[in-house]
C-alpha cells in the first residue's frame, strides 16, 4: 500500500487517482492478526466497491487520529472533527452492526465475539456473554443494542485514546 502513497505531492489534483485494494490493507502485519481486520478493512471501502483513494483512505483513518488537548476546546459550532468521541463512537459501533440497521443484535454480538475469541471459548459460553451484554445494554426492551445504548455502556471508557493511533512520534 506505501508504494501508491509514497512520496506524493499532496498539492496535486492527482491525490484523488491514487487508490488502494484489499488485498494492500490485507497485507498489513498489523490487521492480518487483528481478529477484527476485516471488519476494519471493510470500514476504509464505500459500499460495493473494492478500492479506496486518498481522500478516503485518509477519511477513515482520521477516525484514529489522537485527540489533542488543545483539540478539546475548538469551536462548538464548527464541523464536528473525524476523531471527535462521537465519531469514533459511530466507528466502533459499525464494526458490530454487520447488517446495517443500525442495532446490534444478539447474533451479530456472537459473530463478533467469535472473531475476537475464535475457539478460545466454548459456544454456550459466547451465548451467555452476548445475553448478558444485551440485558445489561438494552434499556428499551428490543432484545438489541442502539447507538444510543452503545455510547451509554461505553461512557466511562477513554474511547479517544483506546481508538487511536500515534503515527508520528
Amino acid at each position: 500500500m506505501t508504494k501508491n502513497y509514497s512520496g506524493l505531492d499532496v498539492s496535486s489534483a492527482k491525490i484523488e487517482k491514487l487508490w488502494s485494494g484489499r488485498e494492500d490493507f490485507q497485507r498489513i502485519p498489523e490487521l492480518a492478526i487483528n481478529p477484527l481486520g476485516d471488519r476494519i478493512i471493510n470500514a476504509f471501502f464505500p459500499e460495493g466497491e473494492d478500492q479506496v483513494n486518498f481522500r478516503g483512505f485518509m477519511r477513515t483513518l482520521a477516525h484514529f487520529r489522537p485527540i489533542e488537548d488543545n483539540e478539546k476546546s475548538k469551536d462548538v459550532n464548527g464541523p464536528e472533527p473525524l476523531n471527535s468521541r462521537s465519531n469514533k463512537l459511530h466507528f466502533a459501533f459499525r464494526l458490530y452492526d454487520l447488517d446495517k440497521d443500525d442495532k446490534i443484535s444478539r447474533d451479530e454480538l456472537l459473530q463478533v465475539l467469535r472473531m475476537m475469541v475464535g475457539v478460545n471459548i466454548s459456544d454456550e459460553q459466547l451465548g451467555s456473554i452476548a445475553d448478558r451484554t444485551i440485558q445489561e445494554a438494552d434499556q428499551d426492551g428490543d432484545s438489541a443494542i442502539s447507538f444510543t445504548e452503545f455510547v451509554k455502556v461505553l461512557e466511562k471508557v477513554d474511547v479517544e485514546q483506546k481508538m487511536s493511533i500515534r503515527f508520528l512520534h
